[in-house]
């Protein structure tokens, strides 16, 4: 890896040296094993092909000043991954398997992790589905656990810059009381139609509403939204998100800078108001918004008129990033050392 432009990497997949698996079977959890293929034998009639038992996760490893490596809230992750197995009938990962499985697959790949420095990360990617043969409509009886890692770019080249984003009426990406609260693959499935749409348009992303009323907003394609107005952080609450560990990280940080916060229903109405918005997710960290615009009703809502990204936006990015780079004290112990 002394060849690669690591400033350079793009934000995709680039193959490693290793990935680990663990296959579920007969109600237990079998070891770790180590593999260098990028492939899976997957049964014909497998239950994550045919009636969508599969869930993930998306965290990343960091290189530090200090030169050491370390992970942000992996335990976060872990959690997040019993639920979303519960939530649709798979076999949950214990937290002391993912993790295993997680810092074996970075340790293992050390050479991966970009340099201090760069803008790049290790990104990590766990992996659960159900791989057990069923053709009638039930949950499997075997599971297999994968966590595999590749080197990514920054989201953004040359800086953050601020996003324009797209209503979208015609498409809900999840229902209340559905699976939108797991972080599973066919929620993703479900928003390609407007995020397509969206992308054709000359947007980034599109922004989901409420499936019920279509009054309030729900998120921006695959991340959570965020507003700010009055020195106050707002974000939605809605039956039919992720519980983003960025957007709750971003919360904790935003109450440490003083600033009051707000997880609650908010109005299409209410993008008027805000003095800032953004998106935010692990890939990103923070997508500044610089204009949302609404095509029923022939509005656009614009934010950062100068171009550059919001006073309150930036310190709360800034914060958060310095904090996974040991720029910035670590206070709330969220980085944990891959020794």
């Amino acid at each position: 890896m002394e060849t690669t432009d690591w400033k350079n990497l793009p934000f995709g997949y680039i193959r490693t040296d290793y990935n680990v698996r663990c296959h579920y079977k007969d109600g237990k959890w079998g070891k770790l094993k180590v593999s260098s293929s990028e492939y899976i034998k997957v049964h014909i009639a497998a239950t994550g092909l045919h009636y969508g038992q599969e869930a993930f996760e998306g965290l990343k490893a960091y290189m530090c000043r200090d030169g050491k490596i370390r992970l942000f809230r992996w335990e976060e992750n872990a959690k997040r991954m019993m639920f979303s197995a519960e939530g649709i009938k798979m076999a949950p990962v214990p937290v002391d398997l993912f993790k295993d499985a997680v810092f074996k697959a970075v340790t293992l790949n050390k050479k991966f992790v970009p340099p201090y420095g760069s803008g790049a990360t290790l990104y990590i990617r766990p992996l659960l589905y159900g791989s057990g043969a069923e053709v009638g409509v039930k949950p499997a009886t075997e599971y297999t656990f994968i966590v595999f890692v590749t080197p990514v770019g920054p989201y953004f080249k040359g800086g953050v810059k601020p996003v324009d984003m797209l209503i979208c009426r015609d498409v809900d990406r999840a229902a209340p009381l559905g699976t939108g609260i797991f972080k599973v693959g066919g929620n993703y499935a479900a928003s390609l139609r407007a995020q397509i749409a969206a992308k054709e348009g000359g947007y980034s992303t599109s922004i989901f509403l409420d499936a019920k009323e279509k009054k309030y907003i729900d998120e921006c394609g695959p991340a959570n939204f965020f507003g700010i107005k009055d020195n106050t952080y707002i974000t939605p609450k809605s039956e039919s998100i992720l519980k983003s560990i960025t957007n709750m990280s971003l919360i904790t940080l935003a109450e440490k800078l003083g600033m009051k916060t707000e997880r609650r229903r908010v109005p299409v109405e209410e993008l008027s108001t805000f003095a800032e918005a953004g998106a935010c997710g692990t890939a990103a960290v923070i997508s500044p918004i610089r204009k949302i615009f609404d095509p029923e009703k022939n509005v656009t809502y614009e934010y950062c008129k100068d171009g550059k990204p919001g006073v309150a936006t930036m310190k709360l990015y800034n914060k958060l990033v310095g904090i996974q780079n040991g720029d910035e004290p670590d206070e709330f112990g969220w980085m944990t050392e891959v020794k």
